[in-house]
């Protein structure tokens, strides 16, 4: 039995809608095939944009989304992407597949993106082997409303009306692809080219700066001492990769050990957050500055007989378990965690969506990010667990994830994930203040651990309703089948 208290009265704080991000690179089919097909394809579209993607990305309600990179953003160099499509130059992907893009895909076509689907639009703009003049001009571009050599191109370009632009990130992975920089010279480089990211008329920029690659906690402690107090967010990239890198495994043949080596590493971004977070306290005690995880998921070797450079990877129960885990940790960590984008939004490592050709699946993942969807801005409520151990051979992790949220009409939610592939949980939790009320649910379950949907079995996995669950004097008791994920709703 797994004992768990929950106090409706204690409330921790707004769980920010923007940890259910998401990132979209140049990268193998994700912009085009996945997102752009042009506006004369033959696939129905809006302005070059998939309408099929479009309807499933609004239903999401997508919060935020990250362009155009990822490593790619470090070489992008954005007026190749505006203008007449005939008077675009090509550009060699160097990153992903060696590649010829044409540029037809930029600006214009990523906030027509943005603008369909209801999200907010995330630039990472290029440090590594771009100018500091080019990132002032595309701030300039993009959100200047008055009479400049830069508002009055866009306006050529057929945009009268600037942008709203929220969120910049003043370079990638800076201290690999986005130029293997020190922290201490790439504090420099932040500090030089956050000053010409600038606000024009009544557009606030929210200036994200490049955080750690998983476990450099020295990166961290050196940007918030040299760079905290010009930054509004610090970036974190951790993807969950079982084995090694060198060796990965398959996102759909894989046995238990493979499971729960997947599971175990992806709550190791539960220490992550902690530390990092610990690092940001000593420098930022009032948590101005917000944690962004800009970069998560997981990472397999590529299906066979795919591009390796295009990282195009099936989708199964495990990585519905593994989303279901980070976004409860980024629930509970929502004091500081202000923003998490899952890679990558369509036919890329830890997709929501997979396209081929005019065809369309929704991944398990897809599922739990809308099952989930229920908490964003809403409050998170103060949750104990007692939890039992999830063993495999001599090691062990907690069986279950969990997190709680309150809504703004006084709807409770408790989003519960099972990560036992034998065993279901048996969870008895006091719900204080409230006595008795009708338990809704969904679950994301299937009988074998590599479950996940095809083109031509496009429904092989997907959420039910959930009836294990009831609330009486206070006691809310829950019966888990294995590997399951489940939200709850208590009216």
């Amino acid at each position: 039995m797994i004992r768990m208290v929950l106090d409706t009265e204690i409330r921790k704080g707004q769980i920010n809608k923007n940890i259910y991000g998401h990132f979209s690179e140049h990268l193998g089919r994700c912009i085009y095939g996945g997102i752009w097909v042009g506006k004369d394809s033959p696939i129905p579209n809006t302005d070059g944009i998939r309408n099929d993607v479009i309807e499933a990305l609004k239903a999401l309600k997508i919060p935020v989304l990250r362009w155009p990179g990822g490593c790619f953003a470090d070489e992008y160099h954005w007026m190749d992407g505006i203008g007449p499509y005939e008077d675009r130059p090509s550009m060699i992907n160097t990153h992903w597949g060696g590649v010829i893009e044409n540029n037809h895909f930029g600006t214009h076509e990523f906030f027509r993106l943005c603008e369909l689907i209801g999200a907010e639009p995330y630039i990472c703009g290029n440090v590594g082997s771009g100018t500091v003049q080019e990132m002032q001009q595309w701030v300039e571009y993009i959100t200047f409303d008055g009479k400049s050599p830069m508002a009055d191109l866009r306006r050529a370009n057929g945009r009268e009306e600037p942008w709203k632009l929220k969120y910049f990130g003043v370079g990638n992975e800076n201290w690999g692809c986005g130029g293997n920089m020190r922290p201490e010279y790439y504090a420099d480089e932040y500090r030089r080219y956050a000053t010409y990211v600038r606000n024009f008329g009544e557009n606030r920029i929210y200036k994200i700066a490049c955080g750690a690659n998983a476990g450099d906690y020295r990166w961290t402690e050196v940007l918030m001492r040299e760079a905290g107090n010009m930054m509004d967010g610090l970036s974190l990239h951790y993807y969950t990769v079982p084995g090694e890198w060198h060796s990965k495994g398959s996102a759909v043949d894989f046995d238990e050990g493979k499971w729960f080596d997947t599971l175990k590493k992806t709550l190791h971004m539960e220490e992550l957050v902690t530390r990092h977070s610990a690092i940001m306290d000593q420098y930022d005690p009032e948590k101005r500055v917000g944690l962004i995880v800009d970069e998560w998921g997981t990472w397999y070797d590529v299906e066979p007989g795919t591009n390796p450079g295009f990282l195009y990877q099936q989708n199964t129960l495990r990585d519905a378990l593994v989303a279901g885990i980070n976004l409860n940790i980024f629930n509970n960590h929502c004091d500081r965690v202000k923003m998490a984008n899952i890679a990558q939004t369509i036919n890329v490592l830890q997709s929501v969506i997979l396209t081929e050709g005019d065809r369309i699946v929704l991944t398990p993942t897809y599922h739990v990010f809308d099952m989930y969807k229920v908490h964003q801005d809403a409050e998170l409520l103060s949750m104990y667990v007692e939890n039992a151990e999830y063993r495999f051979g001599d090691e062990a992790i907690p069986q279950v994830s969990a997190s709680a949220s309150i809504d703004s009409e006084d709807r409770i939610h408790i989003s519960i994930c099972n990560l036992n592939h034998e065993d279901g949980a048996e969870i008895d939790c006091l719900v204080r203040d409230r006595e008795n009320a009708d338990v809704s649910g969904s679950i994301l379950t299937a009988p074998v651990m590599n479950a996940h949907n095809t083109f031509d079995a496009p429904e092989t996995i997907k959420p039910e309703a959930f009836s294990g669950a009831s609330l009486k004097d206070s006691r809310l008791r829950v019966s888990l089948p294995p590997m399951s994920v489940v939200v709850l709703t208590i009216g």
